[in-house]
């Protein structure tokens, strides 16, 4: 087995904390980076089979555990997982592996975390393929307000709001069905649960695994968060009213990296939260105007769902801009 082969792990110490990342097909001199950007509740073995065919295809590839997941640190304040220090930490870890600029994927939080490095520092990104979460601009009102108001306080994003409260919840239950509850959500297309519930009692334990993820794949992601906790995954979500405050400068900015967006037609949130109607109706291009939409069949975790295509649309996209 060559070099090319392995899988590599490494720890870099960059923006105050240690991170952790996976990385293949390192080797040879000028060759394009991809960066790959994991969102809740995953970590950067979400990314196994695109490392793979990236690779395969000539790309180095990196996939981090970000601040707060894994063999990442995880600090406990929520101030600590703002934008700018997320931002940060992929800043730092491309300064360490010297590299100028790279292609990125992001999904989930990882996708909002990757259309804010677009909006900082578009010099350090050649290409972007988001999915799940599309981008908009900083409401009129900050983000929990307006979360509670439209969709209630069961609302997932509400109630992981008070430190402590979803981690208590959470320890009803051991880590492994709490991955399967939110990987394999079963649940109206609005994640609420209903007054006095708590949502990860609302959430159902599916009875049988889909194709494209196995108990062991899911065991080896619980036993992470067994040591972590989950605190620091949720003080994303801690923290998006402090991002609304911080944003302000950039209120009005365009993301000028050449995108592609990628959408699952089940994705929890598609038609409820308004990506169906943003992306059908091209207000996006207002935000992003160099940017192209695809909707394919299947949920939110489209990345595995449908590895296969989704390794195809970024495949040909960066394939597209590797020239740029």
């Amino acid at each position: 087995m060559s070099d090319q082969d392995i899988v590599h792990h490494r720890r870099i110490h960059t923006n105050g904390i240690w991170i952790h990342f996976a990385e293949k097909g390192k080797g040879k001199e000028g060759q394009p980076l991809v960066l790959l950007i994991h969102g809740f509740p995953q970590l950067s073995s979400a990314w196994t089979f695109h490392m793979e065919r990236l690779a395969e295809s000539g790309y180095r590839v990196v996939a981090p555990d970000m601040r707060g997941y894994g063999d990442s640190d995880c600090p406990p304040d929520p101030a600590s997982y703002t934008v700018f220090h997320l931002v940060g930490d992929l800043i730092g870890l491309l300064d360490n592996l010297g590299e100028k600029q790279a292609f990125v994927v992001g999904h989930d939080w990882g996708a909002q975390v990757a259309w804010y490095l677009c909006l900082f520092r578009p010099d350090r990104v050649k290409a972007l393929v988001n999915m799940g979460i599309i981008y908009r601009p900083p409401s009129p009102v900050k983000p929990l307000e307006f979360m509670t108001q439209n969709y209630g306080e069961g609302f997932y994003i509400s109630q992981f709001q008070e430190p402590g409260r979803a981690e208590r919840s959470f320890s009803r239950y051991d880590c492994l069905t709490i991955l399967k509850k939110f990987l394999l959500v079963d649940a109206p297309d609005l994640l609420a649960a209903p007054p006095g519930t708590e949502i990860i009692d609302f959430l159902n334990t599916p009875a049988s695994l889909p194709g494209w993820i196995t108990e062991e794949e899911l065991q080896k992601c619980a036993s992470k968060f067994e040591k972590t906790g989950f605190t620091g995954a949720l003080n994303y979500y801690r923290a998006m009213d402090l991002n609304w405050e911080l944003l302000g400068p950039w209120r009005g900015a365009r993301i000028s990296v050449p995108t592609k967006f990628i959408v699952g037609n089940k994705d929890v949130g598609f038609e409820s939260f308004g990506t169906k109607d943003h992306i059908e109706g091209e207000g996006y291009k207002s935000h992003v105007p160099n940017m192209e939409v695809v909707v394919i069949d299947g949920h939110h975790f489209i990345h595995q769902e449908r590895a296969e295509l989704v390794s195809t649309e970024i495949l040909s996209f960066f394939k597209n801009h590797s020239m740029v």
